[in-house]
């Protein structure tokens, strides 16, 4: 139906609470055109703000509602989809897996690229070392190859997760090279926010590689370019600039940019919690009490 919006269009995806709000509103509208495709995807898309809410057990009960109206190869992919993510964040991958697969082999048979693109993104992502690879790899051959301009805006979050594969793994010219690619293709999209992503990205596989007067000036060009926008305070930049500094025997200039880095990244809650040492380290490097 024209008039109810395209799904993916509704996603603030720093935002799930009002992303679910916003697609609830859509509901009675959904009903009421009988567009049951549409709805049952929908639902799957409201499952998944669940999931990113924390919201397993209420995200896979909206899941069931789609799948009795699932009707089409596109809901039944995005219901596969959601049902393997909630499963992934819920700290079941091996769940997940068997879903990524189902979606992945039924979005390649019904030629639904964008979503091939995302099953396979998400298979790389459960998966670990070459077969992360592999299913990264994938992902961005069917992304350059598509026609659809939705498969195709992958490119540049794949090419974001080629990269830290390669870097994980120790290939830091490799990664940076994954990196640098992706910057025109953020720079086309016109996403500040993610452009400044794609460039700390670049720099900071530059410090891997030995090269730290570069990556510093790169990403102090990144702090400078993010103030004249306007963009909010950046802490991994901070944190950046202050390793940097810190490699460069210039501990005392170090400082405040650890301080900075601490401060902002003290405000993501998940991050103290996840990883409870680097904050410590933070703190320490800041001279912080």
């Amino acid at each position: 139906m024209t008039d109810l919006p395209e799904l993916d269009s509704l996603w603030d995806y720093q935002d799930p609470a009002r992303t679910e709000a916003r697609m609830r509103e859509l509901v009675p509208k959904a009903e009421r055109a009988g567009d049951r495709a549409y709805l049952a995807s929908l639902l799957t898309q409201i499952g998944r703000a669940q999931g990113l809410q924390g919201n397993f057990e209420g995200g896979h009960a909206t899941l069931e509602q789609a799948e009795a109206m699932a009707a089409g190869a596109t809901p039944r992919v995005r219901l596969m989809l959601e049902r393997g993510r909630l499963h992934n964040s819920s700290g079941d991958p091996s769940a997940a897996r068997v879903h990524f697969a189902e979606a992945w082999a039924a979005a390649r048979n019904s030629k639904e690229d964008a979503l091939a693109v995302d099953a396979a993104h998400m298979l790389a992502i459960v998966a670990e070392g070459e077969e992360a690879m592999r299913w990264n790899t994938t992902a961005l051959e069917v992304a350059e190859n598509s026609a659809d301009p939705k498969a195709r805006r992958w490119r540049a979050s794949l090419l974001n997760n080629l990269g830290w594969t390669h870097h994980d793994g120790g290939d830091f010219e490799s990664a940076r090279g994954c990196f640098e690619r992706a910057v025109p293709l953020r720079q086309e999209a016109g996403d500040a926010r993610e452009l400044r992503i794609a460039r700390w990205c670049v720099a900071r596989s530059l410090r891997s590689t030995g090269r730290v007067e570069e990556a510093l000036r790169q990403q102090r060009d990144i702090l400078e370019s993010s103030q004249a926008q306007g963009l909010e305070p950046d802490g991994y930049g901070s944190e950046e600039i202050g390793e940097c500094l810190r490699l460069l025997g210039r501990q005392a200039e170090a400082r405040p940019h650890f301080a900075e880095a601490f401060r902002l990244l003290s405000l993501d809650s998940g991050l103290a919690k996840t990883e409870p040492e680097r904050m410590a380290r933070l703190r320490e490097l800041a001279g912080a009490d």
